[in-house]
């Protein structure tokens, strides 16, 4: 058992010594970063370029509303239940001019 306790204080004073080597080197990476960063005058958007998220499709423009709920639909897709089995013509949204 006292194996064991001993590599545990082994363990511990390995990982303060991980921590310390850690932080000094960190202290000097971010000196170096800065130090580039002002030489090439380089922004936060030349380092961290904004990512480009995907656009999703567009919805397209309503083509039909409800005129009880003022709910619409665009004609694509599963048409909504106020819609089903009705004329569409009544629903039609016109066009702006």
């Amino acid at each position: 058992m006292s194996e064991y306790k001993t590599l545990l204080q082994q363990k511990a004073e390995l990982d303060a010594r991980i921590a310390e080597a850690m932080k000094t080197e960190k202290a000097g990476a971010v000196a170096e970063v800065r130090a580039l960063i002002q030489q090439y005058e380089l922004s936060e958007q030349d380092v961290f370029p904004a990512s480009r998220s995907k656009t999703k499709g567009s919805v397209g423009e309503p083509k039909f509303r409800d005129p009880e709920t003022g709910a619409t639909w665009t004609g694509r897709g599963k048409p909504p239940n106020w819609i089903v089995d009705k004329d569409r013509e009544q629903f039609l949204i016109a066009p702006a001019a």
